[in-house]
This record gives C-alpha cells, sequence and structure tokens, in this order.
C-alpha cells in the first residue's frame, strides 16, 4: 500500500471546506500526460491506499506484460481513528490510514502500450475497485 516516508505532522486537522468547493472540478491534473488512456473521476470522494492498491493490481492483472500504469494520486494525508468503545474526549485517535481526497475531473490512472478495448477494460474494473464515479479519457479526449 502507498503511504509516505516520512511526514512533517503526524496528524492534520480536519480542513471544513464547504460542499459547493469539494464538488468544483479540480484544477490540476487534468489532463492524461504520461499514457495513451486515463481513468478521471467524475465525482468527489476520498481513496484510501488500499483501494488506490486495489485498482492498480486489476489494472496491471488486465493489461499483462506489455501495458505499462502510472499512478497520478497519492494518499498523503493521515486519518485518525479511536479504538472501538473509547469513551469521547482524552485527546485525539492515532492515525490509522492515508487517504487522497479527489476532486471531479483528476486523472486517477494512466496507460500505455496496449488497445484501447483492453485499456477501456482495466479501467473499468479499476473504476468498480474504487469510491468515486469515474470515466474512461483518451489523451485527445481530457474533458470532464
Amino acid at each position: 500500500m502507498l503511504f509516505p516516508k516520512k511526514v512533517k505532522h503526524r496528524k492534520w486537522q480536519v480542513g471544513r471546506k464547504h460542499p459547493e468547493k469539494l464538488q468544483s472540478a479540480d484544477t490540476r491534473g487534468v489532463t492524461v500526460s504520461f499514457g495513451a488512456y486515463g481513468l478521471k473521476a467524475e465525482s468527489q470522494s476520498r481513496v484510501k491506499s488500499n483501494q488506490i492498491e486495489a485498482a492498480r493490481r486489476v489494472i496491471s492483472r488486465t493489461l499483462g506484460k506489455t501495458g505499462k500504469i502510472w499512478i497520478r494520486i497519492f494518499p498523503d494525508k493521515p486519518i485518525t481513528k479511536k479504538p472501538a468503545e473509547v469513551g469521547m474526549g482524552k485527546g485525539k485517535g492515532d492515525p490509522s490510514h492515508f487517504v487522497f481526497e479527489v476532486r471531479p475531473g483528476r486523472v486517477l490512472f494512466e496507460v500505455d502500450g496496449v488497445t484501447e478495448t483492453v485499456a477501456r477494460e482495466a479501467m473499468r474494473k479499476a473504476a468498480a475497485k474504487l469510491p468515486v464515479k469515474a470515466r474512461f479519457v483518451t489523451r485527445e479526449d481530457t474533458r470532464l
């Protein structure tokens, strides 16, 4: 699973944002830059590191040995959780996992070296592993 080697702050603050700002389109990482085909998010969600790994594994199995994969997101935000059946108070919980906050328009994965039908099938399977609505895009077609 993906997680940072070293972090400056072990626990982050919550970061309260207006729902309309979360639904607005992302401005960075919105075009297919490395491969020929990509998977673009159409909704907003937090993607855990194990969900990214599950999607990566299903893409690599579908592509075979000829395909190349680029993961365009990295989970660097720590999420804390208190243990079960622990009372309120006594501070914030310990970090449990890392997430990446996806906004609409972000390219999540890119692939190259395979035909469009194989890439489309791989991205369809990967999208099923992620908590966001996503669609298949090509290098020429990178609209939201």
